[in-house]
């Protein structure tokens, strides 16, 4: 897990909601501690495939305006968040479009033969864009938030997907408190999931998930997770983590990061009650511009980890990055009873006079696949990334993305799992360019 990663995992555990830190005792009011924040993305994913099929690449232009209200002042204050959000479709046309993985619009299909439906299907149009919009209305006493309606929540169980052009949304209840300090604790339960690709408040079709957890640092070194989650008629899954930073001389760190889960489907979903675990352990060394990342993970039991997409696809629907472990980059190395390490190098470009520009590299191995009948399977990917964040001007903070992963398989794997593991090549450019308007 390279050291950008750590940090946005830890950023998240303690920022899953806004305005928690505060007590009530301290609230301004209603307007005087309200924030309304624009956020442009221009983003363009590209699959080249190495099997036969048909590449991927879409490309928009997305807007998410975001406000979040203060609280009235008195003894339990009162709050709404709302967003609204747009997307609009610059290139990605129908034989382009489509791909589950980068799922930037929505695609209608049709039946290649509808008397014989194993046929397949075809694409007939692609969305020219799309909108969506949500609120959430929130009472807060003391230091703990009580929040209903749409979210986007951010917890190891539950964690929408923000990494394409717009982002998943959740409709429910979460109660959020930090009564303790250093303490965070989140209880919830969501009965609606809006698709990021797609209008409507639960386009995703879900049941229901609830969640409960809590976050505690322990001090300035030591921080840990405990989290469970209950996806209705689909899986159980229950989540750890244990994170220690030690500095070192010199301004050096070594961060040492444990993360696991442990999952038992629901035979109502795939009609056996299959179990899994998949942890990791990665050790993190940054000294200077530098940082090295050693990291090993593994899954075990009767499948791989399922999480994301949406259960009217049949999926989990527990968010498109509730996958919170060292080696998840295009590839998850999730599969059933996969071994993977990891080899990471980071290299921040302050010290050589360009602020804001940071490259990452990773190499990841998995092997001991499980494919039945066919054997063992092997992966490995090659990851890089480059990013520059202005750091002054009329463009402070716009960031620009430039990512590329090299996905190789084994023949067998390929063979066996041929939805799903191709062989290929993936470019991300991403401009991101957030504004604080109030």
């Amino acid at each position: 897990m390279t050291k950008y990663k750590l940090s946005a995992i830890a950023l998240a555990l303690m920022t899953s909601a806004p305005a928690l830190a505060a007590s009530q005792a301290d609230s301004n009011g209603f307007v005087e501690d309200s924030s309304l924040d624009l956020f442009l993305r221009n983003a363009y994913m590209n699959r080249d495939y190495y099997d036969g099929r048909a590449d991927s690449t879409e490309w928009g232009q997305g807007a998410v305006l975001t406000f979040n209200s203060g609280f009235t002042q008195g003894k339990v204050g009162f709050g709404v968040d709302a967003f609204g959000m747009y997307g609009y479709r610059l290139d990605s046309g129908r034989g382009r479009a489509g791909n589950g993985g980068i799922d930037f619009f929505m695609v209608d299909r049709e039946l290649i033969d509808p008397a014989n439906p194993a046929a397949g299907s075809r694409i007939t149009d692609v969305e020219r864009d799309m909108a969506h919009a949500g609120a959430a209305v929130k009472a807060r006493f003391s230091k703990t938030v009580l929040s209903y309606g749409d979210q986007r929540p951010v917890l190891p169980v539950l964690s929408h997907d923000d990494s394409r052009l717009l982002p998943e949304a959740y409709t429910g209840t979460m109660i959020t408190s930090n009564e303790i300090d250093g303490l965070t604790v989140h209880a919830g339960r969501f009965h609606a999931q809006h698709r990021k690709s797609d209008e409507g408040r639960d386009s995703g079709e879900l049941n229901s998930i609830e969640v409960l957890g809590g976050s505690y640092q322990f001090n300035d070194n030591i921080r840990t997770a405990l989290y469970a989650s209950d996806v209705e008629d689909v899986l159980k899954r229950q989540y750890a983590n244990l994170n220690y930073i030690r500095p070192l001389n010199e301004g050096d760190t070594l961060t040492l990061d444990f993360s696991g889960y442990r999952t038992k489907q629901d035979k109502k979903w795939d009609g056996a009650g299959d179990r899994n675990n998949l942890w990791s352990l990665s050790a993190n060394y940054a000294t200077g511009p530098h940082d090295f990342t050693l990291a090993y993970q593994r899954s075990s039991g009767d499948t791989g980890y399922n999480y994301g997409f949406y259960q009217n696809e049949g999926a989990v629907g527990d968010g498109g990055t509730t996958i919170w472990v060292a080696n998840s980059f295009w590839s998850d190395f999730n599969q059933e009873d996969e071994r993977s390490w990891q080899l990471g190098y980071g290299l921040d470009f302050t010290q050589f006079g360009i602020p804001g520009l940071s490259y990452n590299i990773a190499y990841i191995r998995g092997t001991d696949i499980d494919l039945g009948a066919n054997g063992t399977g092997t992966e490995r990917e090659i990851f890089n990334q480059f990013k520059y964040v202005v750091q002054s001007g009329a463009a402070k903070d716009m960031s620009v993305r430039l990512r590329s992963s090299v996905l190789r398989v084994s023949n067998n794997f390929r063979n066996a799992e041929r939805n799903h593991h191709q062989d290929g090549n993936e470019v991300r450019i991403f401009i991101d360019f957030p504004m604080n308007i109030l």
